[in-house]
């Protein structure tokens, strides 16, 4: 069978201090993140003709997925296509602003950065409980959008290029309930290079 793994942390667990702290980090990769990981590998055990397709197909095709193990792949898949996106648009090196063909299409739908910086960040104070926030492309068009617990953006038929995890269990060792001052820190840490990157794709 065809398992899928954690994929490579593309830096130091202390990469990103002081904006994300090191055993956050060590935790939500090493724990959380392989977590979902292993139960989404348990769910496809018994399904073979499932465990060939990428993490990408398998939620775009989520109603192909038999009703038994849906959800579970739905948390746990999600968790990890989420995850995945996750780590790879952050970067020690991040921060700033967008540049290039990201940052006039940022302008032409959101008027100006610091609006979209806006906008996102009421997304992601707006999820109630467990959830991300998404930059996502739509048909083409950039838009924000917030789901909640590991619901992916391509259960939509949408394409995920920047995604901010608001579970708890991503800022609480250091920010505890002071989400807004996770969110703010962690604009300082965003590879918008790869977003560009993504979002070119």
């Amino acid at each position: 069978m065809e398992k899928f793994e954690l994929p490579e942390l593309p830096y130091d667990f202390d990469a990103l201090e002081p904006h994300i702290d090191a055993r956050t980090m060590e935790i939500h990769y090493t724990k959380h993140h392989q977590g979902y990981v292993d139960k989404l590998n348990v769910a496809l055990e018994d399904y073979k003709e499932l465990q060939n397709k990428s993490i990408e197909d398998l939620l775009f095709d989520i109603d192909e997925v038999n009703e038994d193990i849906r959800q579970a792949v739905i948390n746990n898949g999600g968790g990890h296509a989420n995850h995945s996106l996750f780590w790879t648009i952050m970067s020690p090196d991040g921060g700033g602003e967008p540049k290039d063909e990201l940052a006039e299409a940022i302008d032409k739908e959101f008027g100006s950065f610091e609006e979209f910086k806006t906008g996102f960040t009421e997304k992601a104070l707006g999820v109630f409980g467990s959830g991300w926030a998404f930059l996502q492309l739509n048909n083409g068009k950039l838009e924000l959008k917030r789901h909640s617990f590991q619901n992916s953006p391509l259960m939509y038929g949408n394409t995920p290029i920047l995604g901010l995890d608001v579970w708890e269990h991503a800022y609480y060792l250091k920010y505890q309930s002071r989400r807004a001052e996770y969110v703010d820190a962690w604009f300082n840490v965003v590879n918008w290079e790869k977003v560009n990157e993504l979002f070119l794709k």
